[in-house]
């Protein structure tokens, strides 16, 4: 469903903003940033923070391993919004065919172990999160994934299973190919906050 006050934006500061960078970039600002502006007393700050450490904070992950996750958690969650979007800043920092083979199927695609039990673990965590637990966690340990990592790795995947959820449930209109990339390099320049 959307929202004509997220579309347009709930107080005038937010509509000039909106205009504004949309006018700056050649892109229409996407839902994402729309819902963050939307009362941003509420939420927006707060999301924007989380965002920000859990996809650009410091990680043994590198920012383009976390935003396949992301895109992951988008494939699972059938979020397509999410899925162009964080494949976009991913391929910045990996090979497009990485993401590809990963989102067709991680457990064939050519990446480390550790990320493949990485994602083994964001896969269950997002479809079958009442039966995930230590041994699943033991599991990617025991691949190579330190403690931390798989922390880092939980954190995005909790973050995109809202994420994902809400953008679905708001129907995020789906910019362009051309339109994901300009954002995806603005995300990585600028972060998330």
């Amino acid at each position: 469903m959307r929202l004509p006050e997220v579309e347009r934006g709930d107080s005038f500061r937010t509509r000039a903003i909106i205009r504004l960078v949309s006018a700056v970039t050649g892109v229409r600002l996407p839902d994402a940033a729309r819902v963050a502006f939307y009362h941003s007393d509420f939420v927006g700050a707060a999301l924007g923070e989380w965002t920000q450490l859990a996809m650009r904070g410091e990680s043994s992950w590198s920012v383009a391993e976390r935003e396949l996750m992301a895109a992951m958690v988008a494939t699972w969650n059938s979020c397509a919004f999410c899925v162009g979007a964080h494949s976009a800043i991913a391929v910045l920092g990996m090979d497009a065919e990485i993401v590809e083979a990963c989102r067709a199927d991680y457990r064939t695609a050519p990446i480390s172990e550790r990320l493949r039990e990485t994602l083994r673990f964001l896969e269950k965590q997002t479809l079958d999160p009442a039966h995930l637990g230590a041994d699943d966690a033991r599991t990617a340990i025991a691949a190579g994934v330190s403690p931390g990592e798989l922390t880092d790795a939980a954190a995005v995947g909790a973050l995109f299973n809202i994420i994902t959820r809400y953008a679905n449930a708001l129907d995020f209109a789906i910019p362009t190919g051309a339109d994901f990339d300009k954002a995806a390099r603005m995300l990585l320049k600028r972060g998330y906050s």
